[in-house]
């Protein structure tokens, strides 16, 4: 494999002006970048096939500057970007602990679909699901209220607990 050609024109001005152009770009805030950045140069250089260049050293400070700044936006606009989409999956600004309207509102309609199924399954069992789960009534003190026995209740319950999974079941295969 024989040597690369010696560097000419505007590689050998890169290449003899490397530190100072890297030097440069860390002075106006290019920070940890600044070697990538001077890396994107030297492709740009290498592989531009510019014809020759009056003023090759100012030309490479201009590259490097136009280089940090297009990375700079860049930057800018993805952040940007994450922002907007962060704040639209949040529903906006500032994060809440209460619920967007929207989910509010299917929330509601879905606990009505959930009554009416409760209520079909007969007066007693949707009074016996709402008193012990909604209003926190203990199951032998709902029992001597609706003056039925104890097994009644538990019976009850587990018919609304049954047709309360046969129906998330179905909601479930609705949304995939």
């Amino acid at each position: 494999m024989s040597p690369p050609p010696p560097a000419s024109g505007l590689e050998a001005a890169f290449l003899a002006n490397r530190q100072q152009l890297l030097r440069f770009l860390q002075v106006r805030g290019a920070g940890d970048a600044a070697e990538d950045i001077l890396h994107e140069v030297w492709i740009r250089v290498a592989t531009s096939g510019a014809g020759p260049v009056s003023a090759p050293v100012p030309y490479l400070y201009s590259a490097a500057n136009a280089a940090m700044i297009d990375r700079y936006c860049s930057q800018r606009q993805a952040e940007k970007r994450e922002r907007d989409w962060s704040d639209v999956q949040s529903g906006g600004g500032e994060a809440s602990s209460e619920p967007s309207a929207e989910r509010r509102l299917a929330a509601t309609q879905e606990a009505a679909q959930v009554f009416a199924m409760l209520d079909s399954l007969g007066p007693r069992i949707a009074q016996t699901f709402r008193r012990h789960r909604v209003d926190g009534i203990a199951q032998k003190a709902l029992a001597a209220e609706l003056g039925v026995s104890l097994s009644t209740v538990e019976s009850d319950l587990r018919t609304a607990y049954r047709a309360l999974a046969e129906w998330k079941a179905r909601a479930d295969g609705e949304t995939r």
